[in-house]
This record gives C-alpha cells, structure tokens and sequence, in this order.
C-alpha cells in the first residue's frame, strides 16, 4: 500500500494544491517562543536550526496555538532546563498543529512536539521523557554529527524537490524527507535515553515515564496501523525504534532514582487541566476524517471511500489505502483558465496518461473527466472534477491485473458531492475531553462517548492507557474523544 501511495505521488508532475494554500496563513515562525525570548543570536548552531525551522513547521501543518497548552508544555520543559547538562543553551519549544505523534529537535535548542503526542500522553512525566530525551541530543550536540552526513544526501534532497514542483509541497516533501535522512544513530538514541532518564529523576519527574511512553506507542502502532514502518502519524515510532533493549535500558537508568511507583511526580492533574480541549485528529483547514467519508466544511465538498479503505488525511493531500495494495490520493487545485477538463487531463501533469481513454462526464452535475494511465507495474484511474473555480482530482491506483479499478473509481465519483449548508454548520473539531468518572460510569459507558471511530472502547483504553481488566474509580479523570 506505501509503494501505490508514493507512485502516485511520482506520477503527478506539479500544480499547487488547495490543501497547501490553505495553510499559508500558518507556516510562519513564531515570533514568541514560549521558553526564551531569544535564541541565542551568535550561536552557529541556533542558526542551523533557524534555517530549517519554517520547513518544519509547514510540514507539520502550522503551529497550534492555545494558551493554556502552550503554558502547559513551557511549565514541563522549563522544570528539564533547570538540570539540563548545559546551563547555557536556551530552547525553543513549538507545539505543532499535526495528529502525528512525533517529537524531534534541531540543532541549536530547536525543539517540537506534536498535539497528537500531547493527546496520547497521560502525564507531564510522559511529556517530559520526550522532551529530555530530545534536550538529551542537543546537548549532546547530536544534529551536528547528524548535519555531518546529511550532506552526502543533497542530491536525493534536490530530487524530491524536483518531483514535486509546487513550491510549498516541495518544500514539505523536502522537511519529511530531511527528517527520515537525519535519523540518529543507534548510539546516540542510547545515549539521548539516558541523559533524558536523569533529567527527568533530577526533575523531579517519574523517572519510568520513559518506558510507560515508549509502551503506550507501541500499543498505539499496533491498533491504528498495519504497517508503522510506512505509517507517518507515527512519525516518533519511525525515527525512535521502540526495541525492547532501549525499554529496559530505560527502566534500567530509571532504578537509580528507586523502585517504579514510588518515586517522582506524574503531575497527571495539571496535565489534565493543561491539554482538555486539546484539538484532536484532522484540524478545520485539512478538513475531516469520519470514518469512511471525507468532509471539508471550507472547501464544501465530501466523498467516501470503499469498505476496508483507511483514510490518511495529509497536508498536502487526502490518501488511502485499502486491499490488494490500492490507493487512492485525492487534492484540488484552482481552475485558472481551464475551459476544457479533457485538455486539462491531457496537459502533462499525469505520467503515462493515455489519451484514447479521456472522457468527458459528469459528477453530482458537475462537469468532470476521467481518462487510464499506466506505470510500471500499476493501473491508475484519473478524474476531475470541476467546482466553481476549483479542479477537484481523484488518482485510484492498483497492481496491474486488479480488477477493483473500476469499482473503487466509482465509489469515489458516485459518492462525491457539494455539502448543503446545514451540513458544514454542524461540522466540528473533535477535541480531547477530560471527565471525572461519577457513580454510574463504567469504562464502557464512557468508551461508549467517544466520537470519531467506531473502535470506541480500543481507543479509549489506549489514550488512557488503560491495561486488560483495568476498573475506573469515582473521581478519577478519564480522556474522552468527542466535539
């Protein structure tokens, strides 16, 4: 399924999409760090890391903005920055506006988390494991090294730029592409672990956290992908390798502060209090996620997918993945002056389209066209469809000799159509909610409250980390996923 999705990527040749114009307002840097007022204007190293910074940010979607979460996140890592191994580097912390769950820093104090991590974790501990554990490679002077051998791959680097001429997909493909090259050695993630395992016991932190986090992500890997390796939500699981060595490792360095349980603060209240309301899942500006139907309230339209088909809702695209490895990638682009949908189809942007199967139809009235390419080993279906002054394109791609082509076309053209007004009005975010569990609830009950899956009680035991025959007691404070 990773293979169609990347061809699919590959056969398209450039065009802007809409997806990537909406996030334009957001891609810029901040301007108020949340932790110094300043990185340290002289510091060669904080300069490597301001170059790359706004290419990460846009890759990620934006920063998420909200106070309460910001204060939160700046109360854990200033407690780290009291006992880091340099006194005098500064850090730089910018929660991104992206589900993925991924943390990661950049030379010079650059550092960044994930809503979707802030959203798993169920402790300031957790946070701060993460956080020490990427402190732990900056101070270590990690990314130097790492920036060392980077520069053997500018030249994949200019390729991927290359495949996709759109300046801001470019730039996006580029930071994924950066991120995956620059992955740290063994060793150093080792050595990140156990820098970041003292941290968090001098903290005065759960110095197991380390190992508790490590464990709910990989309880997450196994419920939400059939592949992590090629899953990008779970971007921090591809760049930390969750082996069972650097587990015991952790909890290993983490005896030398006492027995687990019995040592160091969770600060799970505050935590709490910090991330309800925390934006959850696909933000208003990539549009939504709901279960097999995808819905832009800005952009007006929906569509759904086949049964057995899991939707990956990216910046830069829609895609999914279903049986016998087809895919599907769905974005949008403006119109322009195109008069013609099939001179549209036919203008160079598809590799290997073939022009005798161009035909003009139509779509919920709209006016569309679909034509057949064909690459290597693959069949792809192509259609677009016009919407006012935007191009809407499907591109469904199988093995050659699947027959599901035409099948899984149809579904998506049958299903695509304009959203009536009262549909976008009731459309919301879903948000993190935390409750106080009360005399009557059970863990069914509230399971049974969660909103955006149809796996309810699977994913509220796995964001409340909540083992095999757990039991909830009155007043304890539970995760819930609703609006």
């Amino acid at each position: 399924m990773a293979a169609a999705a990347s061809l699919i990527g590959i056969l398209l040749s450039g065009c802007q999409s809409v997806f990537d114009q909406a996030y334009t307002p957001n891609v810029a840097p901040s301007d108020s760090p949340q932790i110094v007022d300043e990185v340290q204007k002289n510091d060669p190293r904080a300069q490597m890391g301001a170059r790359e910074h706004p290419r990460i940010v846009a890759s990620y979607g934006g920063e998420y903005k909200d106070p309460k979460t910001e204060r939160l996140v700046a109360r854990i890592a200033g407690a780290l920055t009291a006992v880091s191994e340099n006194p005098n580097q500064s850090f730089r912390i910018t929660i991104l506006n992206s589900p993925a769950i991924n943390a990661f820093a950049l030379p010079g104090g650059y550092l960044y988390v994930t809503r979707g991590l802030l959203a798993l974790a169920n402790d300031a501990s957790e946070v701060a494991a993460v956080l020490s554990h990427e402190m732990g490679h900056v101070t270590a002077n990690h990314g130097i090294e790492r920036q060392r051998r980077e520069e053997a791959e500018v030249i994949a680097s200019r390729v991927v730029a290359e495949v996709l001429s759109s300046d801001l997909a470019g730039k996006q493909a580029l930071a994924r592409g950066k991120l995956r090259l620059a992955a740290f050695s063994r060793q150093q993630e080792l050595q990140a672990d156990v820098i970041g395992v003292r941290m968090l016991g001098e903290a005065g932190y759960d110095p197991f956290a380390a190992a508790r986090f490590l464990d709910s992500m990989a309880a997450y890997a196994r419920y939400s992908s059939v592949d992590p390796d090629n899953d990008q939500s779970l971007d921090f699981l591809s760049s930390h390798p969750n082996s069972e060595q650097r587990v015991d490792l952790a909890r290993r360095h983490a005896r030398n502060f006492g027995q687990e349980g019995q040592v160091g603060d969770r600060g799970r209240d505050y935590f709490l209090a910090g991330i309800d309301g925390l934006l959850y899942g696909d933000s208003p500006q990539e549009g939504y996620v709901r279960g097999q139907t995808f819905l832009h309230g800005g952009l007006g339209i929906r569509f759904d997918v086949p049964p057995d088909f899991r939707i990956d809702n990216k910046v830069e695209a829609v895609l999914a993945t279903g049986p016998g490895e087809t895919a599907i990638r769905f974005d949008g682009v403006a119109a322009g002056d195109t008069t013609s949908l099939p001179n549209y189809l036919t203008s160079g942007w598809v590799a290997g389209l073939q022009p005798a199967t161009v035909k003009e139809i139509t779509v919920a009235g709209m006016p569309a066209a679909t034509a057949r390419a064909s690459a290597d080993r693959w069949d792809f279906d192509v259609t677009v469809i016009r919407v006012n002054n935007q191009l809407f394109r499907f591109l469904t791609a199988v093995p050659k000799g699947n027959t599901t082509l035409d099948a899984t076309a149809e579904t998506l053209r049958s299903s695509f159509r304009k959203m009536t007004p009262e549909e976008i009005a009731s459309l919301k975010p879903l948000r993190v909610r935390v409750v106080t569990v009360g005399t009557s609830d059970t863990i069914a009950s509230l399971s049974n409250r969660m909103m955006g899956t149809d796996r309810k009680l699977d994913l509220f035991k796995l964001i409340n980390a909540l083992p095999a025959g757990a039991t909830l007691s009155v007043g304890d404070k539970v995760k819930i996923i609703s609006e």
